[in-house]
């Protein structure tokens, strides 16, 4: 996946916000709350990094081509950083972005979820 094709993802999931921070990287957020960062990988290829579940992030912390977030993960956090961007990954790390997108969004308050339209039928 390429970061233009990161980013029309991510602008099309409901109520995001875009910014470059952090030495360029291509920050996606939902409710002023970080989902998705594009970036970082010191190769200076694409990466991607996303927040996981327990579950996710435990099974994709040993994969090739994905390891704990650096930063965020070393902090106790549930991050994790894609960095095999074949296209045969793709549809996973759609499954990823929208998940992570979902956990933060459900972490947000009631009334800012309302606020966004979000989660309301959950």
């Amino acid at each position: 996946m390429t970061y233009d094709e990161y980013n029309a993802f991510c602008r099309s999931l409901p109520a995001t916000t875009y910014v470059v921070q952090w030495g360029g990287a291509h920050v996606w957020k939902v409710g002023g709350k970080v989902f998705a960062i594009g970036g970082w990988d010191k190769s200076g290829g694409p990466a991607y990094t996303f927040k996981a579940s327990e579950l996710n992030f435990n099974i994709l912390k040993d994969e090739s081509g994905f390891r704990p977030a650096p930063y965020l993960a070393s902090r106790g956090m549930k991050w994790i950083q894609q960095t095999d961007t074949a296209s045969t990954k793709d549809e996973a790390l759609r499954y990823y972005l929208k998940e992570s997108y979902r956990i933060v969004s459900l972490g947000l308050s009631k009334k800012k979820q309302k606020e966004l339209g979000l989660n309301q039928g959950e």
